[in-house]
């Protein structure tokens, strides 16, 4: 069996880092839920508080509303319960990849270049979650670190989803057309529509960011780039809005 080379994290590096705070109903429940989460402690108001089957080991803290805010970030709509989390260890692509091809599995790999903007990841991860994608991938030095903004935007499936950290997005490209996922690149310069393409082979789905699109070598590292078919009145579309359109299209393929 072919046996995947794992893209590790540079030297001096680890996914464990500083404690985060999660805020929200569904952020929060998720990563309570996740046996591979680490919780630290939790704070919320009575009400919240009394509503959860809470671990014995997990420490809590009551406190009213006004408390709460000054716990997350400005405005941010707590629903009475912030928790504070380590970040999840890394994820390593030649074993999600291994896993992938052990299953026999066909779900699909969202790979995104260049997406700093964490409402988008989120709400990526959402979309993932509800298409059942193995995994996103995403490069370390253009990617936001876990934080309580996506958190809130995946409405719980950080938790679920898988997200790979690649040192090296093209070199990540190679190996995933390796475990024999053809590689489609979306754009909106190109005459070949995304449906065109879908012909039942396992699918990396790639989108670049809503300013720069694409970096060219990873462009280069696609199989082929097609588009969404989107009225020519609409220039282009959120990288969320894009994700979950493709993933939809994918999922109701037919071979």
């Amino acid at each position: 069996m072919r046996q995947f080379s794992r893209h590790r994290r540079p030297a001096g590096q680890s996914s464990k880092g500083q404690p985060i705070r999660f805020w929200g109903r569904h952020a929060v429940l998720a990563a309570l839920a996740n046996p591979e989460r680490t919780v630290k402690r939790i704070w919320g108001t009575r009400e919240a508080l009394g509503q959860l089957d809470l671990p014995p080991v997990v420490p809590i803290n009551y406190a009213d509303v006004t408390d709460l805010a000054r716990l997350v970030a400005r405005d941010a709509p707590h629903q009475g319960l912030v928790i504070e989390v380590d970040p999840l260890e890394s994820i390593y692509l030649g074993d999600l990849l291994q896993e992938e091809v052990d299953a026999d599995s066909r779900r699909p790999l969202i790979i995104l270049d260049q997406v700093t903007d964490p409402h988008n990841i989120g709400a990526v991860l959402r979309s993932a979650a509800a298409f059942d994608a193995a995994a996103i991938v995403t490069q370390d030095r253009h990617s936001p670190p876990e934080s309580g903004v996506i958190a809130r935007s995946a409405s719980g499936a950080l938790e679920t989803v898988p997200w790979v950290r690649v040192v090296n997005l093209s070199r990540a490209l190679e190996e995933i057309a390796e475990a024999q996922y053809w590689r489609i690149g979306l754009m909106g310069d190109t005459d070949t529509v995304l449906g065109s393409v879908l012909d039942g082979n396992k699918v990396a789905l790639v989108l670049g960011s809503e300013g720069d699109g694409m970096r060219h070598n990873v462009m280069e590292h696609c199989d082929v780039l097609a588009k969404l078919p989107i009225s020519p009145r609409m220039e282009s579309l959120n990288i969320s809005n894009a994700a979950a359109i493709a993933l939809y299209a994918v999922a109701t393929a037919t071979p």
